[in-house]
């Protein structure tokens, strides 16, 4: 079987597709991939045929927001970008798999050329219930409202910013309009790449839970950072991923960490976050593997994203989330909720914002309750999805 895996985003998007590329090749299938150029090298690790989608992304780390216009025009541009890289792509295939949210020209594809189409969301937020309000979108001014009619207005915003660029590639390919965009991406049973202790499915909606989607990683650490580990406790982990960090967020995690006593591992990240002085007590560091890292550290605070809360869940490390947007808000409720961390107040955090929430953390029962949940992680979720989508087409 071929399969096209397809997704659109920062490292958080991408490194689940990777993983189930990885899987899905270790069991004999012909697997293709179309994601940003960014991630290049990571597909040509696993010597998987590459196709780019849109421009490197790698710089809105550190930008400032678009504004309407420039927000407008990269929609647009995506549209195009995905219609001519995902067809180009699926030549051959069997299969287009779409993991995320925003590939909406992977359904369409699949339909001109006949063959099944999944879609994958990495968390239950983004599915429609009765159980929990839509994804948070702070530039969109959403205003407190019942969840019904927050939803509306999701299914509102998805239409606005996709219907008529959608329909007008369609109307192409002779194929009828979308009415609804989000239902017509997500499908009548979406999958849920999410681990079901930390993000469960809601129960009134109709899905496929295969466990989140995580590539095992034996890198070593570098030795600079084994000699940090070893010279001291365990520090406090501060990383931002690849999105953009508030205003001076380095300063004041180093002082969050200070002012309890403890060392900090500073993670550069997209936003390019950087140390303030050269005192020995705070280490600086790039791409590193999460999974080796945070069994050793004794917190790990971060913005909340599918991928890193999964991977601290899973090495036991009590955790600080700092939600910014979309799903990130969802993260830090069940964190706080399962008792394995605590969800950072709204608002963008100071020094003595996060050192209460650190204090609130470093506590015994949640370093207990970390490692308890720690044993109930599921690592297998690709190689489930994997075998879900052999099953599919045998």
């Amino acid at each position: 079987m071929r399969l096209l895996l397809t997704t659109i985003g920062s490292r958080g998007d991408v490194q689940p597709v990777v993983a189930l590329a990885a899987q899905l090749k270790a069991l004999g299938q012909d697997v293709r991939a179309c994601v940003p150029p960014d991630f290049r090298s990571q597909f040509a690790d696993l010597d998987i045929p590459f196709t780019p989608l849109g421009p490197e992304l790698r710089s809105t780390g550190k930008s400032k927001p678009p504004t309407a216009d420039e927000a407008r025009k990269m929609v647009e541009d995506s549209v195009a970008a995905q219609f001519a890289a995902v067809r180009a792509a699926a030549e051959g295939c069997d299969v287009i798999v779409h993991g995320g949210y925003l590939v909406v020209a992977a359904r369409t594809v699949a339909e001109q050329m006949g063959i099944p189409y999944v879609m994958a969301a990495y968390c239950p937020v983004f599915l429609p219930s009765a159980h929990h309000a839509p994804p948070v979108y702070p530039m969109l001014g959403q205003k407190p409202a019942s969840d019904e009619a927050l939803w509306e207005l999701d299914t509102q915003r998805w239409n606005n910013t996709w219907s008529a660029l959608l329909n007008s590639h369609r109307a192409e390919a002779g194929l009828a309009p979308v009415e609804d965009v989000r239902s017509h991406l997500f499908t009548e049973k979406p999958w849920l790449a999410a681990d079901p202790t930390l993000a469960p499915a809601p129960p009134d909606v109709d899905v496929v839970q295969t466990g989140a989607w995580i590539l095992p990683d034996d890198r070593p650490l570098s030795p600079e950072l084994e000699a940090f580990l070893d010279a001291g406790e365990p520090p406090i982990y501060f990383g931002f991923g690849s999105i953009r960090a508030p205003e001076n967020l380095s300063k004041n995690m180093i002082e969050a960490a200070r002012n309890l006593g403890r060392r900090a591992i500073v993670l550069r990240g997209w936003a390019e976050l950087s140390l303030v002085d050269n005192e020995p007590d705070c280490l600086s560091i790039g791409e590193v593997n999460q999974q080796a890292l945070f069994k050793r550290v004794a917190a790990t605070v971060h913005h909340g994203g599918a991928g890193t809360t999964t991977a601290a869940t899973q090495a036991g490390a009590p955790q600080v989330v700092i939600p910014q947007h979309v799903d990130q808000h969802y993260f830090a409720q069940q964190v706080q909720a399962l008792g394995i961390g605590t969800a950072h107040t709204s608002g963008t955090p100071t020094a003595d914002s996060l050192t209460e929430a650190l204090a609130q953390t470093l506590t015994a029962p949640k370093a207990t309750r970390a490692k308890q949940t720690a044993d109930k992680v599921n690592p297998d979720g690709a190689t489930t999805a994997a075998r879900h989508l052999i099953a599919m087409h045998n």
